[in-house]
């Protein structure tokens, strides 16, 4: 499975319009690449419809959203038409886009093991390096987690310059409380002398 730093491996697949759908041509941008199991199943539904009431956010971060199943360009069209999905869904079905991805592997169920895909995402960078990846995703909360993910890799530069500001202000305050220290050391130091005088 590729890590963040990794070059994101290439791929030219069909979406469920039957248009080619390759990663070289979203050069310069973000993308958004997940992969579910199958096209119509509870959790890959709520997964698509969540990507889909998130679209707008997250194309205004920068990204692309793409999802990846072993499902048929046919069986996209429907899936993609029911839910109103705007997004590309590409074809894998002989998972040799999983498989680069290290995303296929053997799964569980009720007890039975068996070949499959893993659903996971990876956030591709604008130079076609992995930025970050999801392994065995869980479907609350994960759209958000992305969008966060987009939002917040721009706002971490921007409080940096507030930090600093915020730090100097201290040092400031700090200066006239040392002056004051050596004025009431003088002020004792007056009122000894008279004591002497008195006693000689």
């Amino acid at each position: 499975m590729p890590q963040a730093g990794d070059k994101a491996p290439g791929f030219s697949l069909p979406d469920q319009s039957g248009a080619t759908v390759s990663l070289s041509q979203f050069k310069g941008r973000h993308v958004v690449l997940y992969f579910y199991p199958k096209d119509a199943t509870p959790g890959c539904t709520t997964e698509a419809c969540d990507f889909r009431d998130e679209h707008s956010a997250l194309v205004k971060a920068g990204a692309v959203v793409l999802g990846v199943s072993p499902d048929t360009v046919a069986s996209h069209q429907k899936f993609a038409t029911k839910q109103g999905l705007p997004f590309s869904l590409l074809a894998d079905p002989d998972h040799a886009l999983a498989d680069a991805y290290g995303v296929w592997g053997e799964k569980s169920l009720y007890g039975r093991k068996f070949m499959g895909l893993i659903r996971a995402t990876f956030l591709i960078g604008p130079d076609a390096k992995v930025v970050r990846v999801w392994p065995k995703v869980k479907v609350a909360g994960h759209v958000a987690e992305v969008l966060s993910a987009l939002q917040g890799g721009r706002a971490d530069a921007a409080p940096a310059p507030k930090a600093s500001a915020a730090k100097k202000a201290p040092a400031a305050e700090a200066k006239p409380a040392a002056v004051k220290k050596p004025a009431a050391k003088k002020a004792p130091a007056a009122k000894a002398a008279p004591r002497k005088g008195a006693r000689g």
